[in-house]
Formats: structure tokens, sequence, C-alpha cells
């Protein structure tokens, strides 16, 4: 299998990609999170990276932060909402929010020019995300090209890579321009930028992406374990240590590891400068995270960074209306948020659905909502209710409900919703500059 960030293309075996790319399942977390949305708990997101240590934060009330951002490139989508739907759950639990206008690799990756991408960003996307609910106290809206941070880090992380890792996670080409060759490193400085002093400083960040750009996520924590000083892990020969990765103040910086391993109440230490390695034999696996974190403020008091490998969540793409995959470059395939509410009604009744090819063959054996357009607006937007949504699933596979009664509930709850949201919009253009922030 392979995963493009750039290409439209749609999975269905959700659990041969975790398996293939190394994802974690999410599913032990969709009890544990507090009021979970609809999208948590009912797998839609289905994995993870590393999103253990943001849940420790939302337990113990710790900071944490949610980043994500979008390509300016068309008009914005029901399947962009979702994670918009997982930023604003992230920040009810307390996090701050960033996220960022990729003009950069709208520019490398679909030659559209920085003022036609502000243009687009805040004429559709900033304005939806904003009509969506977002909290301007905990919210921050920014330019990829506009923000020196997020440019200074995308530079200094461009040092931890090289042209091999590049081409074998993108499929970079010798005729590839060199603004999209570097675009990912400016997207790798947005997930890791709001741990910098500036912004708080170390932090646990969640970034909700569809599957399609794990490619990023991969790359983003590769390049943020680069930035690290030490290698907390258990060597070859099974002993659990600190391993300096630099090659100056090596002594040094083993003393402040020695020093914070006996804070935590380890005993058999065995420093070993040589090695750059600080053994330490009482220690067990589920320790050396926990070291590791301690380790960050080492790391910051001799000029690192220290930051702590961000997280990602991924959720299942929504099928569009047509059956394929949702795409912005076909109005057919998907609901727009700036539709026309009659026009939204019309692509929901010539929809594709899991109905069978008869009336009668639909009572006798039922419908499939699995594989039904239709049913996946209600479980991803339009129906809160899991007892409402469990009563349509049933009508439908005992064939009391029919394609046609089933159409005219979707249309009348998007037909609803595009109207209140044409409201909405028209309020958030008001409150744009509460939210972007060009520094």
């Amino acid at each position: 299998m392979k995963i493009d960030p750039w290409s439209s293309a749609q999975f269905q075996d959700y659990a041969r990609l975790r398996d293939e790319f190394g994802i974690e399942s999410f599913e032990p977390y969709e009890s544990k999170l507090p009021k979970p949305g609809r999208i948590f708990r009912r797998g839609v997101v289905f994995g993870h990276r590393g999103f253990e240590r943001v849940f420790e934060a939302i337990e113990k009330n710790e900071k944490f932060a949610v980043m994500t951002g979008f390509v300016p490139s068309g008009p914005m989508h029901l399947g962009h909402k979702m994670v918009i739907d997982q930023v604003n759950y992230f920040t009810s639990l307390g996090a701050d929010a960033y996220i960022g206008v990729a003009d950069i690799e709208a520019l490398g990756a679909r030659g559209i020019s920085l003022k036609r991408a502000e243009e687009i960003a805040l004429e559709y996307y900033i304005t939806n995300y904003i009509a969506l609910g977002l909290d301007s106290k905990k919210c921050q809206i920014y330019f990829q090209s506009k923000r020196k941070p997020v440019l200074d880090l995308a530079y200094t992380s461009a040092h931890e890579t090289n042209w091999n890792e590049m081409r074998s996670i993108y499929g970079f080409e010798d005729s590839t321009n060199m603004c999209k060759i570097f675009s990912p490193l400016v997207q790798v400085a947005d997930i890791l930028h709001p741990q910098l002093e500036k912004y708080g400083g170390p932090k646990p960040v969640v970034v909700p992406v569809g599957v399609d750009q794990d490619p990023h996520i991969r790359l983003t924590r590769n390049i943020a374990f680069s930035h690290r000083f030490f290698n907390v892990t258990v060597a070859k020969d099974g002993r659990p240590g600190v391993f300096v990765k630099t090659d100056y103040l090596v002594e040094e910086l083993l003393k402040e590891v020695e020093k914070v391993a006996r804070e935590m109440g380890f005993k058999k230490l065995k420093n070993i400068p040589s090695y750059k390695a600080l053994y330490i034999d009482d220690a067990k696996g589920e320790d050396l995270p926990k070291l590791d974190e301690r380790l960050v403020e080492v790391e910051r008091k001799y000029g690192g960074y220290g930051f702590i490998l961000p997280a990602a969540t991924y959720h299942r793409f929504m099928t569009g209306l047509t059956g394929e995959k949702m795409s912005s470059s076909k109005p057919e395939t998907a609901i727009f948020l700036t539709d026309n509410p009659k026009e939204a009604r019309k692509k929901v009744m010539a929809s594709k659905t899991g109905g069978g090819v008869s009336v009668e063959e639909q009572r006798r054996l039922g419908g499939k909502p699995e594989i039904c357009s239709v049913y996946e607006l209600y479980v991803y937007h339009f129906v809160d209710s899991d007892e409402e949504l469990s009563e349509i699933y049933s009508k439908c596979k005992g064939g009391k409900m029919l394609c046609g009664e089933c159409k005219q509930y979707a249309a009348s709850l998007v037909e609803k919703f595009l109207v209140e949201f044409a409201q909405k919009r028209e309020e958030a253009k008001k409150r744009i500059d509460e939210f972007v922030k060009y520094d």
C-alpha cells in the first residue's frame, strides 16, 4: 500500500493501513475520553500515533495543544469539517489551537500564488472555521509565509533530514520544484512551533489528520527526535539508559542526566562518557518516558528545543455522494459549506446509497447502510444521538426504511444546516481579526 499526501486516493481497509504503517488503534481511548464527540465514539477516528501523552495531559489537566492546517485551494466541504470538530473538542478540554494556512504548500504543490492563497483562505476556510465554533481565546490562525518562527524552524529542521529521506517519503523526482520539496519542512515547523518558547514551551501536541497525511506526521516525529540531545531507550544488551546524541559537552550533559535520574529515585547508575551513556540498571521500560520528559528541561537549559514528539489522530475519509472520495475538484461528490441549500438537497437526492436494486428486494433483504453515503452523513455530521442513529441503521437493515425516505430526511437536515450556517458565516466575517495573527 502507498500513502501519498497529494493524491486523491480513497482507502477502504483501515485495519490493514494500521498494521502496515504502524498506526495504533484508537479504540482504547474511545470510552476513556471525557464526553467524546460523535466521530470519536463512532470509530471515525480509527488510529493514532503517540496519543497516550496527550491523553495523560487531558487526564491531569496539563497544558497541551491541537494543531491543524489547510491548503487554500478551493471551497471547503463536509470532509474538512471533521478536523474542526476535533479541534473544537480538544479546545473544550483545555487545548490551545493553532491553525496554519499552508500558503507555501499551495504555491509549491498547486501553483497558487501567495496572494491568491490568502484570498481563498479568507473567503472560504477561515470564515467557515470561525462559523464552525472556534474559540478566539484559545485559537490562533496564521499564514505560513508570514510567521517567522515557523520559517526559521523549517530552515533549522532541514538540517535534521536529507534528500534520500525526503525522496523515499514523498517520491520526489528530479523535476520536482524546490518549493514543493521545502513545503513538508514548513509543515514540520507548523506542527512543532507550538512548543517554542514564544508559544509556551514544550507540551504535548495532537494533530488530527486523514491517513493520507501520515507521511508528514512520520517525518515530523523523526525530525522532532533528531532535535533532541538524548536518546532514552533500552540498549541492545537489554540495559535501560540515556545516550547523548551530540558530540559536545558530553560529560557535562551526562552529569545533568545523572542528577535527574537520582532525583527520580534511581540508584544503580553507571556513567560512561566514552560511550556517551548513562546506564540505569534499576529502571524499567515504563520509567523511561517520564525520564525522557524530565530531560526536556535539561535540553532547554543548554539551548535545545526539547520537543515532545507530536501525536496524531487519524480519521476515516467520508465517502463522496457518488461513491468515490469527496473532492473539492468534483462538486457532485461533496456538500460544500457554501453550497446553496436547495442545490445541496438535489445532490443528496441524487446520491449513491446502499439500497437494493428494487423496492421489493430492499424490503425483503434490507439495505446496506455500511456502504451508503447518505448514512455516512448521519454518522459524521447530522445525527448526534446514538439512539437515533441506531434506529436508522436498524430500519435500513430490516427493509423498513427505503432509500427515498432516508434521502428526504438527510436532505432536510443538510438544507437546514446550510441555511443556519450561511447566517453564521456572515457573523464570522466580522470576527476574522480576532483569530488571524500575522506574526
